[in-house]
């Protein structure tokens, strides 16, 4: 014969429910990097218009295994912050920064900056 419904194997089973629900909790925040996917941020961007022919540009990127500026491969320190080089063309020049994580997802950003020696600039 079945066990009868008692207070004990009540509260055992919300235990059991409790205990599972924060299982689950800890594992979906564990998960976030994964399920966020590649992040790239820039810190300082460099005005659109330049009357020097070279800018860098500085960020961070983060949950990432590669990361390439205009298609050249540029490196992280261990923190996920990095520096490049950027030399402009005259007129207009794209940049685009891409990163990839494990998994193959990939995000860009592009920036449109634009070189005017100073002899030109109004």
């Amino acid at each position: 014969m079945p066990d009868s419904f008692t207070f004990r194997s009540f509260v055992r089973s919300v235990l059991v429910i409790c205990g599972l629900g924060l299982f689950l909790l800890y594992v979906a925040y564990q998960a976030r990097f994964l399920i966020i996917g590649p992040q790239i941020t820039l810190y300082n961007e460099p005005a659109t218009r330049q009357n020097t022919r070279s800018i860098e540009l500085t960020g961070s990127a983060t949950n990432i295994s590669r990361l390439w500026l205009n298609g050249r491969a540029i490196f992280t320190d261990p923190q996920g912050d990095f520096t490049a080089a950027v030399i402009l063309e005259n007129g207009y020049t794209n940049t685009t920064l891409t990163a990839e994580d494990r998994y193959g997802r990939t995000t860009s950003i592009t920036r449109t900056f634009v070189y005017s020696p100073s002899s030109f600039i109004n």
